[in-house]
Order: structure tokens, then C-alpha cells, then sequence
């Protein structure tokens, strides 16, 4: 053998076993469903798919306008077992646009059995259309699970302002979205009440309530970035929200603005429609005279939503003139915590839509919540896992949102319980809650993982110390 075919077969032996990786990375078109597989979407036009007012007024509210949509592709022993979280456990009332529920089970099946088992099984639907079935039947909430679990509106300066880390705050405009997603951190104050969660309420007028937060924003200069979200700003009136931005822009210490919506994915519809996107392009171009950076941040959780309507409207935000479009998802079991299913979204989010991976959240520790959260070692895993195959500035960083602390990386625990689940986080900034002089920057703050993910002996701890397992485990 000559040292040139040596040298080929070497280089040839390399690229396979770089090619044997536990990730292999393909590029993969994005493809969009199509919706006139459901009885009820058969008549259904590409120009109504395509209108916004008609993704909204067919928005699915109800079991009943399901069993339209779907007809009798689902057996009857889904909508059971959906009528049954309805009534004891869901924290959220259904309502799906149909783009969201089209990418559920994107592939249809021709036969009742197939199909229903591919809804219990896909992902998008178990975090947007969760069944009884789902949920952990013993330890439905974890103990220390809140409502409000982070705390915000303890935060508030003014209404649905949330002023919690130093130079940031969180600007509620609404508590409405157009999609309601089951695990959703503001289960306590967005959407409509539910049969176990009596929703609390935004008081005050709109106008009044951007005023208040107006007023607080230009008498503390210590604010530099501004997150307006709610709810999702797809469901404020574009002259409102028009109006908010610019009067942000307007204050000399705001530096940064993000605008917070599901909408991309959910309803891109609306952020496509031509007097949105000339909107944008005036705060866009408004926000690049003053200095001040413009984002758009959503929340996609599985590669299934990333089709080509959503990825036509993130780049259409981009060319109106949007920094960046950036993607904050949930990091849940069964939806998307594994490497292959993190690294398929954050290759479809980066190279196909534009929309930059940014962060997963672990998911919040909200009432009923326990079999989408995953604990803490496994979330660390994952982030080991989805290294080095992204570029740098579109890898993701898998943060936990620790009550009390705020956004950590899943790295930075002070110390770690796995056999009682208790991970331990410091902080370097004092909240709103904490008083001056006291031990806030010197101590610990706990989180928790799941129980069921514990060892037997971990769970026995939490059954005979803290909290003994309800015979129903729904009620929050």
C-alpha cells in the first residue's frame, strides 16, 4: 500500500467514526401538515389558513369543537380521559389555534387505533393538550409547589410590573394569550379559571396600568432592559403595544426590549399580517437610531412547530428590522427531554426559521406539574449532551429558575441532595423581598426535583417527613 492510499484509507476510517456520533446531524426541509386530513379542516382554504382572524375564531376551546375538527379519528376514551384533567387537574383552560394543533400528530394515521395512540404519544400535544393519563398519580404536585411559584406579582412595584433582578424588569401588559399551554409558570394569574384554579385578576385599566408602568420605568434609572410580555403580546392591539415601545424608547436608560409571544408559533399568522410587520419596522427602526436592541422572544418546545409559515414569519420580523428572534423553551419530560429531540429543535430553530436557540427552562414547580419536570441531574446531563455540535452563540443554556434567586444555569448549584432531590443555589443581587441587611447574599436557596424521580428511599423520606401522597393528587 502507498503512502497515499494509506493516507486516504486513514482519512477515510476518520470521517466514519465521526460520522458514528451519538448525534448525526442531517438537514431536514421543514414541512408544513396538512390540515385537511381532519374532517373538520377538509373545506379548509390555504387563504383562510393563512388569515389570522380565522385561526382565532377557530381557535379548539372545547372537547366538543375537537370531536368537530377531528371527527371520529380519536377514540372515546381520549376525550375521556382529557374531560377528566379538565375537571380535576389542569391549571389552564384549552384553547389551541389550529396551526398548534395541526403539528400535533403531524403525520395522521388513516386507522381510529393508530391515531389515538399517536396523539397519547406526541409530544406537542402532551404539554399543550395534557390528558389525566399524564399526569403522576401519586405525587401530582410536588409540596412546596406554588402558584405563583417565582413569585412575580410578590415583585410587583406596579401592577403586573415585576421588578426582580437588579437592572430588568417584567412588564405584564395582559393576562391573555391566543394559546394556553398546560404548564404555563403564570398558571396563577393567565387565562381563564378552572375547575381547580380560580385564576386571580389584573385590576386596573390597560391605559392606566402602561402609565403606572411608564411612570416607574422613568423615575428609576437604574433599568436598562425591559421584557414585555404578559399573557403574549400577540393579543394586545398593535396600536397599544406600538405605542408602549415607542414610549419605552423614549426613556434614555432603557437599553434593551423584548417582546414576548408563543404567537410565533402558535398563531405566526398574526405576526405576518402587513400592518404588524410595518409596525415592527418602525419600532424596529426607531429602536437602531437610539442604540437600543429590539428582540422578539418565543417559546417553542418541539421541532414538530417549527414549519414553514413559522419560520417565513420569524424572517419576516427579522427583515422588518428585529435584532434578534430568539427562542426560550421548557425543558419537559416526554416533550423534549432527551439530546436528539433538543438538538432536531435547536438545528431546525437556527439553520431553518433564523430564530436563535437561547434558553430551557427546567419547568417551573407549579401545582400538577410533576411529570413534565425532570430532575436536575438529568438536566445537566443535557446540557453536557447538546455541546460542541451548535455553533457557540446558538447553543443553549439549560437555566433553573430558582424561587427567590432567579435564572441559574443547571451548573451552578452550591451543593446536590440526589437521593431527597434538594439542590441548593446562591444568589449575587437582592430582590424586592429581601431586606437590607439580612442574610440574603450569604445563604442557600432549595429546589426541588420531581419525587417520582428519586430513588425509593429519597421517596420514602418525602412520605414519611414532608408530605404523604394524596388520594387526589390534582387539587393544588
Amino acid at each position: 500500500m502507498t503512502a497515499l492510499s494509506e493516507a486516504a484509507t486513514s482519512e477515510q476510517a476518520g470521517f466514519t467514526a465521526a460520522a458514528d456520533q451519538p448525534y448525526s446531524y442531517v438537514r431536514k426541509e421543514l414541512s408544513e401538515p396538512d390540515w385537511r386530513r381532519y374532517p373538520g379542516w377538509a373545506a379548509v382554504t390555504e387563504a383562510e389558513w393563512c388569515d389570522p382572524q380565522w385561526q382565532r375564531a377557530h381557535s379548539v376551546k372545547t372537547i366538543g369543537q375537537l370531536r368537530t375538527v377531528l371527527g371520529d379519528l380519536l377514540d372515546d376514551r381520549f376525550y375521556a380521559d382529557l374531560a377528566a384533567d379538565q375537571e380535576q387537574c389542569a391549571t389552564m383552560s384549552m384553547l389551541l389555534p389550529p396551526q398548534m394543533l395541526n403539528t400535533m400528530a403531524p403525520l395522521g394515521a388513516p386507522e381510529r387505533r393508530r391515531l389515538t395512540e399517536a396523539f397519547y404519544a406526541d409530544p406537542v400535544r402532551r404539554y399543550m393538550l395534557p390528558v389525566l393519563s399524564d399526569r403522576d398519580p401519586t405525587w401530582g404536585s410536588h409540596p412546596y409547589a406554588e402558584r405563583d411559584s417565582l413569585h412575580e406579582s410578590d415583585m410587583w412595584v406596579v401592577e403586573g410590573l415585576t421588578h426582580r433582578y437588579p437592572t430588568k424588569v417584567l412588564a405584564e401588559l395582559l393576562s391573555t394569550c391566543p394559546q394556553y399551554c398546560g404548564h404555563c409558570t403564570r398558571m396563577d394569574l393567565v387565562g381563564n379559571s378552572t375547575p381547580t384554579v380560580s385564576k386571580a385578576r389584573l385590576t386596573l385599566d390597560p391605559a392606566d396600568r402602561q402609565d403606572r408602568m411608564l411612570e416607574y420605568l422613568r423615575a428609576t434609572p437604574g433599568v436598562r432592559d425591559v421584557v414585555v410580555s404578559g399573557g403574549d403580546v400577540a393579543n394586545v392591539p398593535w396600536p397599544r403595544l406600538e405605542s408602549f415601545v415607542l414610549q419605552l424608547l423614549d426613556i434614555d436608560t432603557v437599553r434593551d426590549i423584548r417582546l414576548a409571544t408563543k404567537a410565533l408559533v402558535a398563531l405566526p399568522q398574526h405576526w405576518l399580517q402587513p400592518k404588524v410587520l410595518d409596525g415592527v419596522s418602525r419600532v424596529a427602526h426607531r429602536a437602531a437610531a437610539r442604540g437600543v436592541n429590539l428582540a422578539l422572544h418565543t417559546h417553542i418546545n418541539h421541532v414538530q412547530s417549527v414549519t414553514p409559515i413559522v419560520a417565513l414569519a420569524a424572517r419576516a420580523l427579522l427583515g422588518a428590522g428585529l435584532r434578534d428572534v430568539r427562542n426560550q423553551g421548557v425543558l419537559m419530560r416526554g416533550v423534549n427531554a432527551a439530546a436528539d429531540d433538543l438538538l432536531d429543535l435547536c438545528f431546525a430553530l437556527q439553520g431553518e426559521a433564523g430564530i436563535l436557540p437561547y434558553y430551557f427552562y427546567m419547568c417551573d414547580m407549579i401545582p400538577n406539574a410533576e411529570h413534565w419536570r425532570t430532575p436536575l441531574w438529568q438536566a445537566q446531563h443535557l446540557q453536557m449532551s447538546i455541546m460542541g455540535y451548535l455553533p457557540g452563540f446558538a447553543t443553549p443554556r439549560i437555566v433553573c429558575d430558582v424561587p427567590y434567586v432567579g435564572k441559574r444555569w443547571v451548573h451552578q448549584a452550591v451543593r446536590y441532595d440526589r437521593e431527597r432531590g434538594v439542590s441548593y443555589w446562591s444568589k449575587n443581587y437582592l430582590t424586592g423581598l429581601d431586606e437590607a441587611g439580612a442574610d440574603a447574599l450569604s445563604r442557600v436557596y432549595p429546589f426541588y426535583d420531581p419525587i417520582d424521580s428519586l430513588p425509593m428511599s429519597g421517596q420514602l423520606w418525602w412520605q414519611g417527613n414532608h408530605c404523604a401522597p394524596t388520594s387526589e393528587p390534582c387539587a393544588p
